[in-house]
């Protein structure tokens, strides 16, 4: 099933945007330059999402722990129903070991193919990540290249944005070298 709803709300680093359907959240859209960015974006990425009047319960509470982490609390959302129906299988299984990152924590591509006991396929775990459909919930952030190398971040901003993200998280020493990983 695909996105049939989406909504924008307001975070501490821009406006970024939600899209579900009935199963859970299917779609978050990191901020653009403007909100009309993310507005387009996020019809472009999902053909025929409505932009919702109002926002549903369950939705909003998922919206309320993003915005939280987002501000610096260190907020689990492991737990926030996704609609990941169209995503591959493979991809399905790096998002599930994606998501057991802690706020502040990292963890590398090379790490995460290993957990899947697919240890060669570190680029084929960057290139499912690259795909996430729910930055921040699936937290493609924390995931770092070898020897903590912060690698790409396919969101407005790239790896800046990246970077102020586990900032917040307050991952140590952004930056300066490498990141606490979760062992």
């Amino acid at each position: 099933m695909s996105a049939r709803d989406f909504a924008l709300f307001d975070t501490p680093i821009g406006t970024c945007a939600v899209a579900w359907s009935g199963r859970g959240i299917a779609g978050l859209q990191l901020p653009e330059p403007s909100p009309a960015a993310t507005r387009a974006r996020v019809q472009r990425r999902w053909p025929g999402v409505v932009e919702a009047s109002s926002v549903p319960a369950g939705v909003q509470r998922a919206l309320d722990r993003v915005q939280a982490l987002l501000a610096g609390d260190a907020v689990d959302l492991a737990d926030i129903p996704l609609d990941l129906e169209a995503a591959p299988e493979f991809h399905r299984r790096v998002y599930d070991v994606a998501r057991t990152i802690p706020p502040g924590r990292t963890m590398t591509y090379g790490e995460i193919a290993r957990r899947l006991g697919v240890p060669h396929e570190s680029r084929e775990v960057g290139q499912a990540l690259g795909r996430n459909p729910v930055a921040i919930i699936v937290p493609c952030h924390r995931v770092l290249g070898a020897d903590g190398k912060m690698g790409g971040f396919s969101a407005n901003g790239g790896v800046s944005t990246k970077r102020r993200m586990l900032e917040i998280e307050g991952a140590a020493e952004v930056g300066a070298g490498p990141l606490f990983a979760v062992r």
